[in-house]
């Protein structure tokens, strides 16, 4: 029994203080407070807030990627276009589908690359596109879905889902998690062009060549899937460039409402590589158990834990930051076929990208460019200041004539 005046000596693990002053330390950074409830509020909601939340999670991104940009930049620079490429009256887009371990799937990673917001890698089930311009051989955008999230609230109540119909029919959906135009055709609003080619006959056809008999990795059975319906969402709040896609008298993409703002984005992997090792350290299930087919959203999840774990609310996984979500239905009944697992998917109006392309040509694109001709002033190395702290070793190698590679062929 310690007597009276002797000190007190009151244990402290060091390293739970430690995470968890990291932790105060990132999120003051990025420019969070805290509600009166304890939540977290976000700096704001427009588009630059969003931006400098991700920031931290982008840099991490680009550093992780020095070595592949010191290596392949230089061969990959020459197919961003400059804007005096461009002639708005002769763009003809035309899809690339992408396969692993080759110089345009360096292409693809390069051009992800220059996002404001850091893309994710995908799982599962894979597509990935690039976009070519054939009347120059530039490049015009890239497109990527993949294996949807498993919990969506506004997907499911748009569908119609319980938990039963969702774990039956998910197999039908993809997200897009990459979806975009580069730099100039982003100004000439070709990022509304790229949208509506996710509603392709091209990408149906694709996904069920590659994927139309395949067995359910979590559920293990033998799956007839058909391209029903894409998701994406917006990275950055409300989308001006996804609303009112319409061709034709044609809807491409529907705005079905907003996320509830919570996730992950703004753990960036070194502290969630902290949070994991804290969680070996506790001896928690979580910290190893990250296979794919083990559940939904193993991050989020193993995060969710960590921060429980170091005594956090559930609060602080709630960033605040809500983004719209779209839907596109490849089938014109896609939702009735998806709710009721009845009926064969009516693909009759989808269109071919060329047919497609052409529309929405007329639509935006050679509008844009007379009423607002500044794309005639991007320069494609001006695309090297969108790569943050690798923008010097891009500019060393472009100075030092690298900038080459292999000619595009059709």
């Amino acid at each position: 029994m310690p007597k009276k005046g002797d000190a007190i000596i009151i244990g402290v693990n060091l390293r739970e203080a430690n995470l968890k002053r990291k932790l105060r330390e990132h999120l003051h950074f990025l420019g969070f407070t805290k509600t009166d409830e304890g939540a977290l509020r976000p700096p704001g909601n427009g588009k630059d807030a969003i931006r400098t939340l991700h920031s931290a999670q982008r840099e991490e991104r680009l550093i992780a990627s020095e070595n592949f940009v010191t290596k392949k930049s230089g061969k990959l620079m020459h197919y961003f276009a400059s804007g005096l490429d461009v002639n708005p009256e002769k763009i003809s887009p035309v899809l690339e589908r992408v396969s692993s371990s080759t110089w345009q799937s360096d292409l693809f990673r390069l051009a992800a690359l220059s996002w404001s917001v850091p893309v994710s890698n995908g799982f599962g089930r894979r597509l990935r596109y690039l976009v070519w311009d054939q009347s120059n051989g530039k490049l015009m955008g890239i497109i990527a879905i993949g294996d949807p999230v498993f919990n969506l609230g506004v997907r499911d109540k748009f569908i119609g889902w319980n938990t039963h119909d969702r774990g039956a029919r998910l197999v039908n959906i993809m997200d897009a998690y990459v979806l975009g135009a580069i730099p100039p055709y982003n100004s000439l609003l070709g990022g509304k062009l790229v949208a509506c080619l996710l509603r392709s006959r091209d990408l149906y056809d694709d996904f069920a060549q590659t994927y139309g008999a395949s067995t359910g990795i979590i559920s293990q059975q033998e799956k007839k899937a058909r391209l029903m319906a894409i998701v994406t969402t917006s990275s950055m709040g409300r989308s001006s460039v996804y609303n009112r896609l319409k061709l034709n008298g044609t809807e491409y993409l529907k705005s079905i409402g907003y996320t509830g703002g919570w996730g992950h984005f703004h753990i960036p992997d070194w502290l969630f590589t902290e949070l994991r090792d804290y969680l070996r350290y506790i001896d928690h299930t979580y910290a190893d158990q990250h296979a794919y087919g083990q559940g939904p959203n193993w991050r989020l999840r193993t995060t969710r834990a960590a921060l429980a774990a170091l005594g956090f609310k559930d609060d602080l996984m709630r960033h605040g930051i809500q983004r719209e979500v779209f839907i596109c239905q490849l089938a014109s009944n896609a939702v009735s076929i998806l709710h009721t697992g009845k009926g064969q998917p009516d693909v009759s109006s989808l269109q071919s990208v060329e047919q497609i392309a052409d529309m929405a040509l007329d639509r935006w694109v050679i509008p844009r460019s007379k009423n607002v001709p500044d794309f005639k002033y991007w320069k494609s190395s001006d695309l090297i200041d969108l790569f943050g702290n690798q923008a010097h070793l891009l500019r060393t190698q472009m100075e030092l004539g690298k900038a080459f590679g292999s000619t595009y062929r059709n």
